[in-house]
């Protein structure tokens, strides 16, 4: 009912072996209430196609769109967590048909299968924009291709279900576990790290005169893009000290991102009276971007002339450097300053291109529109 607070509830308290015990369980019930032949080894196919098939997939693909760093340090933090998730979305997907498929016909029963399959993606599309911190349009995309994998399982079933039948052999699974018990631990240590964190800062939280453990709280939900959350942790990180900049400067961002524009402009005003040089100058560039969006473009050169000076390497800044130019009338001088971003998110770290590639594009369609304009 609210995918987005389960998902992040999820990486904070849930369990791998719940999530797989989960999938099983109601794999088994499935089979049972649709009248299909029961064998051990089929209500373990879904979690099979999850943990080998379905979450590899979608990891490598969002590593792929989103450059979240190397695949083996990126697959080490994050499979735990994504499988976790996507077997509590698999189980609570066909929950309700594993217990109502006993008074549906057959054939309504399948056309329910196909919604729940739907509803999964959906609860998917939570999963990837929590776990990754992903653009919703980045999380939708990839959701909308990671099932293709899925596909050739159909042709793989047949020598699978030999493995499958093989595999739930009791003494097998005994000696696998005692041999690779400590692998299968492993498996679960980028979640049990995510959780040790957040438990220890909702202990300093505790604290009422702890601030900065509500400032990281915030943090945490900000890179969920659960907004209300990180702007309640961030408020009450200013209501215990408000000198606590960092604070005001994410409430600043954030509002921006939703439009609320007079609030933003409270937030940085105060940053901007706390520390002129906050964030390296980021500061500078949060208030020539807003005054971007406010239309005050003659307002906005001077602050981001002024980051520009200090960062010159840095996409973001220049494309709204650029904007602002654009709309005052220099346009040569934008023109140049978009292709100064381009070149920027070109050479940037790769660690940074996740972020950085966003304002290359923005650029490139800003440079393109100027270069159409002129021969026009």
């Amino acid at each position: 009912m609210r995918p987005a607070a389960a998902m992040s509830a999820i990486l904070d308290e849930g369990s791998l072996f719940f999530a797989t015990c989960a999938v099983i369980v109601v794999s088994l019930v499935l089979e049972l209430s649709l009248r299909i032949p029961v064998a051990l080894s089929t209500s373990f196919l879904p979690l099979v196609a999850l943990a080998v098939v379905y979450v590899p997939s979608t990891l490598f693909l969002t590593n792929l769109a989103a450059r979240l760093g190397g695949s083996g340090a990126v697959f080490q933090r994050d499979y735990s967590s994504l499988l976790t998730c996507a077997a509590m979305a698999w189980a609570a997907a066909n929950l309700p048909i594993a217990a109502a498929g006993w008074l549906m016909p057959l054939a309504i029963a399948r056309i329910a299968l196909i919604i729940t399959n739907l509803y999964f993606l959906v609860l998917m599309f939570f999963a990837v924009r929590t776990v990754f911190g992903a653009e919703d349009r980045l999380a939708a995309g990839v959701v909308t291709v990671s099932w293709i994998p899925l596909v050739a399982a159909p042709f793989l079933w047949g020598p699978l279900s030999l493995v499958l039948r093989f595999l739930t052999s009791p003494f097998l699974l005994f000696f696998i576990f005692y041999y690779l018990r400590g692998e299968f631990a492993d498996l679960g240590a980028g979640l049990r790290s995510r959780q040790h964190l957040h438990r220890m800062l909702e202990a300093a939280a505790v604290n009422p005169h702890d601030g900065d453990a509500q400032y990281q709280l915030g943090l945490i939900y900000q890179q969920r893009r659960q907004y209300t959350e990180a702007i309640r942790r961030f408020k009450n990180a200013v209501a215990i000290d408000p000198t606590e900049t960092d604070a005001h400067f994410q409430l600043g961002r954030i509002a921006i991102e939703q439009g609320r524009l007079n609030e933003a402009l409270e937030d940085l005003q105060t940053v901007f009276a706390q520390d002129p040089k906050h964030d390296s100058g980021g500061i500078l560039r949060e208030l020539g971007r807003l005054y971007v969006k406010t239309g005050q473009h003659q307002d906005a050169l001077p602050q981001l002339g002024k980051y520009i000076e200090r960062r010159p390497y840095d996409p973001e800044g220049l494309y709204y450097f650029g904007l602002a130019l654009e709309q005052t009338g220099d346009v040569a001088r934008a023109r140049e300053t978009y292709e100064q971003a381009i070149e920027a998110a070109r050479t940037a770290p790769r660690y940074r291109q996740r972020y950085t590639a966003q304002w290359s594009r923005l650029a490139q369609r800003q440079a393109r529109k100027l270069s159409t304009e002129s021969r026009t």
